[in-house]
């Protein structure tokens, strides 16, 4: 699998000269970060042969809103201490819930659900738009470029997040869309209803194991939204997906696009 294409940008290595305000993109989230300023990634990347990019596609909580919801909380109260601890042990890129879930008894699910409802209740309580959310959608209309928007959450938060920000997606894919992430048929459905191939299109999202590995499964170009560097770990060093790009900004995103892509609709 080839290395992230944030080398695209064409930087060069990493010295010691370098302040740590500096940092910008990284290699990968599996070794030590490196950047450049936008200003020299603009010029080290203006007579290079740039992919032909006609969609962004993006998660919800955690991506287009400011995280709110204690997802290790939430799932220590659907799964029980010591089954969390166990499945989190065997399972370094996080726990897929939904699909553990589908796997009990009838009653057991609709307990589930209660707990999952409650905590993503709370979660819309506190919605907040993400830092550069609405200047980076800006951007892509301003290009024509397509936005979607794939969620394991429900319709109902993404509905009251078009109506809170008045920012559109569409299409806007929720849990109630079978099969649902890290399954690249979402991804896949609004690459055919927009008539472009996945490779033309990139889905963004702060989990590795949903949204990267839908992307990676559908052929699309990923970048993993990583605030606070947690994907830095060790402990992510083999999982099977691993993104094109890393970011900690969607500020940074929106200088990715500008600078690696060709924004043809």
């Amino acid at each position: 699998m080839p290395p992230f294409n944030s080398l695209a940008l064409n930087l060069p290595p990493l010295t010691t000269s370098m302040p740590p305000s500096s940092f910008f993109f990284s290699t990968t989230p599996f070794c030590k970060s490196f950047s450049k300023s936008v200003a020299m990634a603009a010029q080290s990347t203006s007579n290079a042969v740039k992919s032909r990019l006609r969609g962004v596609v993006f998660d919800m909580d955690g991506t287009l809103t400011v995280p709110v919801i204690d997802f290790p909380a939430m799932y220590k109260a659907v799964l029980g201490q010591d089954e969390y601890i166990s499945i989190r042990s065997n399972s370094p890129s996080g726990i897929d819930i939904l699909h553990l879930i589908e796997q009990w008894s009838p009653d057991k699910q609709q307990k589930a659900y209660e707990v999952i409802a409650d905590f993503e209740q709370q979660g819309l309580d506190r919605l907040q738009i993400m830092p550069g959310a609405a200047e980076l959608c800006a951007y892509l209309d301003s290009r024509n470029i397509r936005r979607g928007l794939i969620t394991r959450n429900v319709k109902s938060a993404v509905d009251l997040f078009h109506e809170r920000f008045g920012i559109l997606f569409s299409p806007a894919l929720s849990r109630e869309f079978r099969p649902y992430k890290p399954d690249p048929g979402p991804l896949l459905h609004i690459c055919s209803s927009w008539e472009v191939e996945p490779n033309e299109v990139m889905m963004v999202g702060d989990s590795l194991k949903d949204d990267v590995a839908c992307g990676k499964r559908a052929g699309a170009v990923t970048c993993l939204l990583d605030e606070t560097g947690r994907y830095d770990s060790p402990e992510y060093a083999t999982v099977e997906h691993k993104p094109d790009y890393k970011v900690s900004s969607l500020s940074q995103l929106h200088v990715l696009l500008e600078t690696n892509f060709d924004l043809t609709p």
